[in-house]
């Protein structure tokens, strides 16, 4: 059985993305990783950073993106499925820039792997989410971030990313475009890794985050969209109040620990809102999402209501050995 890790990114280290971590993770379980580079800016390092790391499972090649023609967000996927040609292994366990394994978890997951490699029935797993917000210490239980994605999908060239890359679907007749139709493709049919995702992508310095969203916008909604943002809003991204948010009080990867030491933002971050302060307010502050996470993490055990899943569970099936649910306080 071989595993293969994938991924892409462009402009990553501008951009503060977590790569090396994300790379790092994964390498003790991969018998190669795969990176998708697309045409960064001249002044963007993550080349030289991410052949730093020495070693000879990381394949690297270059891309070009073209936002016309893939808009929406869609060159993500696009990009996605340029790396994922390239795999060579059973199993291919896809990362992003900004996702991290835990160490605790990979023999989880190799076990997993090799449970499910003979059952043609299971096309992928499904990783549970920890989101970030901020610091390292606050994540998310709102119903407004989702809670488990495909992360991890059999070597099948009719598998395809989807959408702007969150998930994946099989697609037999791909015109290698739309990656928004859902006319044509078909929900993977999943089983549980048993294994987490640390979500970095909203952990960073606050006119870091901004230029981040702005370049997002760009992407997904186009040039004169990002311009009219960067022109009337602030430069530092206002995370709003964390004291809403849990505190997470288990262990992080440990190729995180440099940055976690790192973190220089914190002057920038507040827990309770200044009454006169006309602080950000984000999605998962609504009332509407502050209800809907109240009545499920009260009545449901953290389960969402009305969720949308872009998958079909393997019925009848028990999930993989895990370690005690997540520790979060308020």
């Amino acid at each position: 059985m071989k595993i293969s890790g994938f991924s892409f990114l462009r402009n990553g280290s501008k951009l503060h993305y977590p790569i090396l971590e994300s790379i790092r993770s994964a390498l003790p379980l991969v018998d190669e990783f795969v990176i998708a580079l697309g045409d960064s800016d001249p002044d963007d390092d993550t080349r030289d950073r991410i052949e730093a790391i020495g070693s000879e499972k990381i394949v690297l090649f270059d891309t070009v993106w073209d936002l016309d023609k893939y808009p929406q967000g869609m060159e993500h996927a696009h990009q996605t499925d340029l790396a994922k040609e390239r795999c060579s292994g059973d199993w291919l366990l896809y990362l992003q820039g900004d996702e991290v394994m835990h160490e605790d978890d990979l023999e989880i997951l190799r076990a997993s792997c090799e449970r499910w490699i003979d059952d043609p029935r299971v096309e992928g797993m499904l990783f549970d989410y920890l989101h970030f917000w901020g610091d390292y210490d606050h994540v998310h239980d709102s119903h407004a971030w989702y809670k488990q994605e495909i992360r991890l999908v059999r070597n099948d060239p009719e598998i395809h990313s989807f959408r702007s890359a969150q998930s994946f679907r099989r697609i037999p007749k791909f015109d290698g475009v739309s990656y928004r139709k859902k006319e044509g493709s078909e929900k993977l049919t999943v089983v549980h890794s048993g294994a987490r995702i640390f979500h970095y992508g909203w952990v960073r310095p606050p006119a870091a985050m901004q230029k981040k969203r702005v370049y997002f916008t760009n992407i997904h909604k186009g040039k004169m969209v990002a311009e009219s943002m960067e022109r009337t809003e602030s430069v530092n991204f206002d995370y709003g109040p964390l004291s809403k948010l849990p505190r997470f009080k288990d262990t992080h990867p440990a190729v995180m620990q440099e940055s976690m030491q790192a973190i220089d933002w914190q002057d920038q971050l507040y827990e309770q809102a200044d009454p006169s302060r006309n602080f950000q307010r984000h999605k998962h502050d609504t009332f509407k999402y502050r209800l809907l996470t109240g009545i499920e993490n009260t009545f449901f055990g953290g389960r969402h209501l009305f969720a949308s899943r872009n998958y079909k569970m393997l019925p009848g099936i028990k999930l993989p050995k895990k370690r005690n649910p997540p520790s979060l306080r308020r």
